[in-house]
Formats: structure tokens, sequence, C-alpha cells
């Protein structure tokens, strides 16, 4: 048995993408906390910040990450988890920490034009880096950083597979 292993990263790190090919190599389950709001509140994320608000679903965020499994399991999170001190401690305590990061070139590319991106698809790359900025020393509240900028899938799942050992 081995304790959760928590994706964390700005949006557009790679972290959805990552955690299927790790759990493949990892034969673990994944589960993408933003995919389980979904489910359980029936509604899209960008309907749930249109019609509830951002503090609505970070609060949702902080009770589904209680909810989830703690041991034998991969969990990919939304990109502002972090913000809430609480998450950072739940999932310090409960597992290991693998920020994705990558340079905001890559960043911007990956995300602007994303419609179910409700944060990202609303500003331009200043406001994006700002935004980052905000959250940079939240993300490295983390055991290991992993860059994803100019790396393949392969190649970021085997650097996480072994410094997971």
């Amino acid at each position: 048995m081995v304790k959760a292993i928590y994706l964390t990263g700005f949006m557009g790190a790679g972290k959805t993408t990552i955690g299927e090919e790790l759990a493949k190599q990892l034969q673990l389950p994944v589960i993408d906390t933003d995919q389980q709001i979904e489910r359980n509140l029936n509604k899209s994320i960008r309907e749930i910040f249109e019609q509830h608000g951002e503090q609505y679903f970070r609060n949702q965020e902080t009770r589904i990450l209680k909810e989830l499994p703690t041991t034998d399991t991969i969990i990919t999170t939304g990109g502002g988890i972090v913000i809430n001190s609480e998450n950072r401690d739940w999932m310090k305590n409960n597992g290991q920490v693998v920020l994705l990061n990558a340079d905001l070139d890559t960043i911007y590319e990956r995300v602007h034009k994303d419609p179910n991106r409700p944060i990202a698809s609303k500003k331009n790359k200043a406001e994006l880096i700002d935004l980052y900025q905000s959250r940079v020393e939240f993300y490295k509240d983390c055991t290991f950083i992993v860059e994803t900028a100019h790396k393949n899938i392969d190649e970021i799942v085997n650097e996480i597979s072994e410094r997971l050992k």
C-alpha cells in the first residue's frame, strides 16, 4: 500500500494527461478532482463558476479532496486547489505532492483558448502571469517538482516514477 500521489500545478501544466499515463505505469486508479466535482454536482466547472461563484467551487474542492482515498491512488487536482492551506496540509499529510511545472509561455499556449477553463479563458497573458505569480509559492509547498515543458509524456512519467521510489 502506498500513500496517495497528488499531482498539482498551474492550469495547463499537464496534470490530467500525466495522471492518466502515470496511473497506467503504476497500475493505480486516477481520480481528477475537477471531474469528481462535475459528477457530484452534475454541472461543468464553467457552470459552477457562473452559477455559484469561485468560493463555492473552492469549498466543493476541499470537500471532495477529503472524501477521496488516501492510499493506492493518483489524484489530479485543479490548478487552484493549493490556494487553501487546508488543502495543502491535507495533501502533504496524506500522500506525496508532485508539482508539475511549465514555463508561462507553454502554459499560455495550452490554456488561453480553452473554453473549459473558466478562469483562463477570460484572461490575457499578463493577467494569467499575475494569477500564476499569486499561486507560485503555494505550488512550491510540495514533495518534489517536475518540469513538464519540452519533455514528452513518457519522460515526465518516468521521472515521477523514479522520484517516488
